[in-house]
């Protein structure tokens, strides 16, 4: 009898054991990620929220969370390919804020929507080869290029606008409606554009090279990669992501306003990808980690709201989580050169 009981409690025992094996080796391979910290920490604030008051979950809410959220994923795809290539770009939010007045302008003179539409993007794109020149064929400093650019963008729109906010015209509302006017279409923009982007940055050339250019620029022209035009061309891609983003936002709120954009959408972008593990030093991120990082963000500025906190001291945590990302950056590199880490 005691045979049986043996055999039958080793045969229950092996699948258990079996099973508590995987759940280390999976617990090992995920805390090896490079975002799982974010993970764990933009979980942990949804189920805080969540529970913290039912209305957070409620489908309005989570409405108005992705419509907080997209903006911000979608400009830091943009700032990641920059800032993983060594650069950055401070004009995408005054890019964000000209594009909508760019296409009311086409409208008004006779042109069709569409057109107008595609004319308010390549105006992102030619804003990011402006940058791209000034950058990589004069040799300036992208952080000063793209201030002044952001200032002349800023001017113009100014200017022409007459620091008047408008409501984008009638005719465009139906393109309107895919761009951002309905409810989860800025979302879906965002989650496609991630997925397409984490697969460039991973899975081929343009992203190895990316990396490279950032990792050692040296030794990346040295071995053939052509960085002058990786860089332009991550500047176009910003450019042209920042005229999308302005252009769904004026059809979401139904309004261009001259003060939108400027250079908040772009610190957000910037933070949400450095707490999700860009360096800003060059030469390593993730798009996944920008995703954390700008849910990070949007659910702590809606969560406050829905809980009826200030959110006054959002720039403290905000400011707080790029400095904490900026340290462990930078000792994780350290880390990796003396060989203590793999």
């Amino acid at each position: 009898m005691s045979d049986i009981t043996e055999q039958h409690a080793g045969a229950v025992g092996v699948p258990a054991i079996g099973r508590w094996r995987w759940i280390g080796q999976g617990a090992r391979i995920f805390a090896r990620q490079r975002e799982a910290t974010i993970f764990v920490v933009a979980a942990a604030l949804f189920a805080y929220f969540a529970v913290t008051n039912s209305s957070f979950t409620s489908e309005a809410n989570l409405v108005v969370l992705s419509q907080d959220i997209a903006p911000i994923i979608i400009i830091a795809i943009g700032e990641v390919l920059l800032l993983i290539c060594g650069e950055i770009d401070l004009s995408v939010g005054f890019i964000y804020a000209f594009a909508p007045f760019m296409m009311h302008y086409m409208i008004d003179d006779g042109v069709p929507v569409l057109p107008a539409i595609l004319i308010a993007l390549l105006l992102g794109l030619a804003a990011g080869w402006f940058n791209g020149f000034l950058t990589v064929t004069l040799g300036l400093p992208s952080f000063i290029t793209t201030l002044g650019t952001g200032f002349l963008l800023y001017g113009l729109m100014l200017t022409t606008s007459h620091a008047e906010p408008v409501i984008p015209p009638s005719s465009a509302a139906g393109a309107g409606k895919w761009l951002g006017s309905y409810s989860w279409s800025m979302i879906i923009w965002a989650v496609a554009l991630l997925a397409i982007f984490h697969v460039v940055l991973t899975r081929t050339r343009w992203g190895l090279h990316t990396v490279a250019t950032g990792g050692n620029l040296l030794g990346a022209r040295e071995a053939g990669i052509n960085v002058g035009r990786i860089k332009y061309g991550n500047f176009m891609i910003t450019g042209l992501l920042g005229a999308l983003v302005g252009l769904q936002v004026a059809f979401q709120t139904n309004d261009i306003d001259p003060l939108a954009g400027g250079y908040q959408p772009m610190f957000y972008a910037v933070t949400a990808a450095v707490i999700g593990g860009t360096a800003m030093l060059g030469g390593s991120g993730t798009m996944i980690g920008a995703l954390l990082g700008s849910i990070v963000l949007g659910v702590l500025t809606d969560g406050f709201t829905v809980i009826g906190i200030s959110a006054n001291p959002l720039p403290i945590i905000f400011g707080g989580a790029v400095l904490i990302a900026m340290i462990a950056n930078v000792q994780l590199s350290r880390l990796r050169e003396s060989g203590r880490m793999k």
